[in-house]
């Protein structure tokens, strides 16, 4: 049986009035100690050409990032197995206690990022009151990855 690795906490800062949930961290982001750590992951470039800014780098600076804009970050996988850092070899997952998160926060929108985050959601949480919509992975193992509906899943989520 492989080892289990546990993913990471929710980074929520208070006010947060979207959710993003991706599937799992890479193992680049593993390695930075924080989301989206690999730096051909689309996610940071799309945010941030968004709302007009410059990518950030360090994590503080992406955390700074997120709390401006009211974004909180976690992954559905709280704990799993998993070779190197493709989705598809997720097994014996464990999914993350979303509805405790929402207790605690009044989200507007929750955005699943990728097919893998949307599948692993709808098994636990399909029937839950918060909105979500499944956007494209921001993976660069998304060949077929589509900004603009990036752009308008986030129009949606701070009614642009």
């Amino acid at each position: 049986m492989a080892e289990k690795i546990k993913g990471f906490e929710p980074f929520c800062r208070n006010g947060a009035k979207l959710l993003i949930l991706g599937s799992f961290p890479s193992v680049k982001s593993r390695e930075t100690e924080f989301y989206y750590g690999n730096p051909r992951n689309r996610f940071w470039a799309v945010l941030s050409e968004f709302f007009g800014e410059s990518a950030p780098v360090s994590v503080d600076d992406k955390k700074n990032f997120l709390s401006k804009h009211k974004i909180a970050l976690w992954d559905i996988v709280a704990e799993c197995e998993i070779k190197g850092s493709m989705d598809s070899s997720i097994k014996s997952y464990k999914v993350a206690d979303v509805e405790k998160l929402l207790q605690k926060n009044s989200f507007g929108l929750i955005i699943l990022n990728g097919n893998k985050a949307e599948k692993i959601f709808l098994k636990k949480y399909s029937g839950i009151s918060v909105p979500y919509i499944k956007l494209p992975s921001t993976s660069p193992a998304n060949f077929k990855f589509e900004k603009d509906k990036w752009f308008d899943g986030l129009r949606i989520a701070f009614g642009i």
